[in-house]
């Protein structure tokens, strides 16, 4: 049995940009990809992020929370994919482009209505203070800075908090995110329709430059080819990263 947090994340709007990009517009990831979600319950406790790093190897954010066991199950409703649009707004601060003008266009893909259920534990490799003040301040709807899921345009809306005790099981079907490495049977699918997204996402900082590590991940409706070691809580089933 293990302890956790579990709580539903929500907005109205979020973007979580891609580094890569083209000439026309800024694109999002589709699920909140871990570094994003450290971000968010670092601002909730008050660790300083990028603006703040100076000489400091990572964010403080990332430092204190980057060992976080995380589960992030996306809407099912939607099989995982959230309806995305376009927005296109200026910039007109001085230093924003060289045209004529000094007025830059500025395109972005944002998601709307996304809402995942989270869940994190501790197995030991973060500080027992920060978890206990990071458990603390979400069960009690309290926070440092305003959480937000990607940018400040978008705030965060975290609800249902819950402390829950979690079942270790063997896997056959996984109802959160997983890596690619977890092989799908997709003969077998809960459903008529195969449903199968796949996303490269950023898992880590490198030590460095702090740029993204990444690793695919999976979200189906399929079941897996072998059983794999998760958690389950009530009817789902979870894989933790």
């Amino acid at each position: 049995m293990q302890k956790a947090i579990k709580f539903k994340l929500s907005g109205k709007t979020a973007f979580f940009k891609k580094p890569d990009v083209n000439e026309y517009a800024y694109f999002t990831y589709n699920n909140i990809h871990k570094i994003a979600l450290l971000g968010m319950l670092g601002a909730v406790i008050g660790l300083g992020g990028y603006n703040q790093q100076k000489e400091n190897k990572y964010p403080e954010f990332y430092d204190k929370l980057k060992n976080l066991k995380v589960s992030i199950v996306p809407d099912k409703k939607l099989n995982g994919i959230y309806p995305k649009k376009i927005q296109t707004f200026n910039n007109s601060v001085g230093y924003a482009s060289n045209e004529t003008g000094g007025n830059l266009i500025v395109r972005e893909q944002w998601l709307e209505n996304p809402e995942w259920t989270i869940y994190f534990y501790n197995d030991g490799t973060v500080e027992e203070e920060i978890y206990n003040k990071l458990t603390e301040y979400l069960l009690h709807g309290k926070t440092v800075y305003i959480p937000y899921l990607g940018k400040n345009d978008h705030p965060a809306t975290i609800s249902n908090v819950e402390e829950i005790t979690l079942e270790a099981v063997e896997l056959d079907y996984i109802d959160s995110i997983f890596s690619e490495n977890v092989e799908i049977d997709n003969s077998r699918c809960v459903d008529e329709l195969i449903c199968l997204v796949k996303e490269i996402q950023p898992v880590r900082l490198q030590e460095q430059y702090n740029f993204y590590e990444f690793e695919p991940f999976i979200y189906t409706n399929c079941y897996l080819k072998d059983k794999v070691n998760g958690y389950r809580d009530n009817d789902r089933n979870l894989y933790f990263f």
